[in-house]
């Protein structure tokens, strides 16, 4: 009898867990999933963050595997509620979620157990991070405390744009409760890296590297997105930076865990700066990074159904991986970050190959045609023997696909 998963989320990230999934021959449920996740998954309209809901839905069709997408019900507790009903999920509970949920928390957990992280201080009163301000060498980094989609990071040039900035979160609110605390640390120049890693609670197991694209415009310029490009590997991380990050990442953030008693399970994601020799946290996440999903997932050969179980069972395992690259373009609406519109026909080749595959990110399926339904609707990963060849192969297919106001970078791998 086929293994029943639900994968709970609707972006990208969760079209490349249900693609990848459907190759273990399983039957794939999505809540609420997206017109590219229907091709592979039944999907339910529950959203992401109706943790009752998913949960009846579970018990209801003796769902074997949940594996949970997005941080928001990671950050509200849904492990935890899974797992007093002992079901199998996918995901670390609510207290090891504060590492993305609370850059607070996740700062002062890198000062406690001596990981390398920039300089900082958090405030939630808008009087003395003003001052605080005062003494500060210009740029800084001023950051929302809690989820703001990964739009909470500024870097500020000059005390005006930072006394602005802090007003617009402890006073005016400006991504609600996320901006009840903000975090003010020293900017690091470098160049930033995503490390996943599978952790048990006792091991971790790193995945391939990647780079993200943050900014909404080419060369970086524009406000932060939820990333707007991804590849992997990254080929200066050797074996040396491997190591590297075993023994001043890996080991001291483990230690951090038991000291803590957090028990975490799941995948963590160390978003990096690497200077010179050195690097530094910049932030945790608690799930796979969108749109690094997008080019990590599709170059992973050991099973997919598999590594969760073994994370869940406290026996993880090294990964086989095919010897490629991938890189990943995001298709955006015209106006993301900030206001877009919706219902948009896509059109084009929207057909996979062994060489491009398109996940979707934000799309709704409508009598076999797909509509735009986000911010940042597709993700174009062209797969090759080279960086440049994934390059060529995704922004060759990215002109084949329209829809109104379609924006994308065309910078990703340069």
């Amino acid at each position: 009898m086929k293994e029943k998963v639900l994968v709970i989320g609707s972006g990208g990230r969760e079209h490349a867990i249900v693609w990848k999934l459907a190759q273990s021959k399983c039957h794939i449920f999505a809540a609420p999933g997206n017109g590219g996740i229907s091709n592979f998954a039944e999907c339910i309209p529950i959203k992401a963050d109706n943790i009752n809901a998913l949960l009846n839905f579970v018990q209801d069709n003796s769902i074997d595997l949940t594996i949970v997408g997005p941080e928001a019900p990671l950050a509200l507790g849904i492990v935890d509620e899974f797992q007093k009903q002992h079901l199998k999920i996918f995901g670390p509970n609510r207290r090891a979620a504060q590492l993305e949920a609370s850059k607070a928390f996740a700062k002062n957990f890198c000062r406690k157990y001596n990981l390398p992280t920039a300089n900082f201080e958090t405030f939630t009163d808008s009087i003395r991070a003003k001052k605080y301000c005062e003494d500060c060498q210009f740029p800084i980094v001023i950051k929302a405390s809690g989820l703001a989609a990964g739009k909470g990071v500024v870097i500020v040039d000059n005390k005006q744009s930072a006394l602005q900035t802090i007003e617009m979160h402890l006073e005016k609110k400006l991504f609600g409760s996320a901006s009840e605390e903000i975090v003010i640390e020293e900017y690091i120049s470098g160049e930033e890296l995503s490390l996943l890693a599978l952790c048990d609670g006792y091991k971790i197991v790193p995945l391939l590297p990647a780079r993200d694209y943050k900014k909404l415009l080419d060369a970086d310029h524009g406000p932060n997105t939820g990333g707007m490009g991804s590849f992997a590997p990254v080929a200066k991380i050797d074996q040396h930076w491997i190591e590297k990050f075993r023994n001043e990442l890996f080991t001291p953030f483990i230690r951090g865990l038991k000291s803590e008693g957090i028990e975490y399970k799941g995948i963590i994601y160390f978003g990096l700066i690497l200077t010179n020799e050195k690097f530094y946290i910049l932030e945790f996440n608690c799930r796979w990074g969108d749109p690094e999903a997008e080019v990590i997932i599709p170059l992973l050969k050991t099973d997919i159904l598999s590594m969760c179980y073994q994370t869940i069972d406290e026996n993880i395992e090294e990964l086989d991986w095919l010897n490629k690259f991938a890189l990943t373009v995001i298709a955006a609406s015209g106006g993301y970050p900030s206001e877009y519109q919706v219902g948009k026909l896509i059109a084009g080749n929207l057909t996979d190959t062994d060489d491009v595959i398109i996940f979707h990110c934000g799309t709704k399926k409508e009598n076999n045609n797909y509509y735009t339904n986000g911010g940042r609707v597709l993700a174009v990963t062209g797969i090759g023997d080279s960086l440049s060849s994934a390059r060529t192969k995704a922004y060759q297919r990215i002109q084949d696909i329209y829809f109104d106001n379609i924006y994308y970078r065309k910078d990703i791998g340069q």
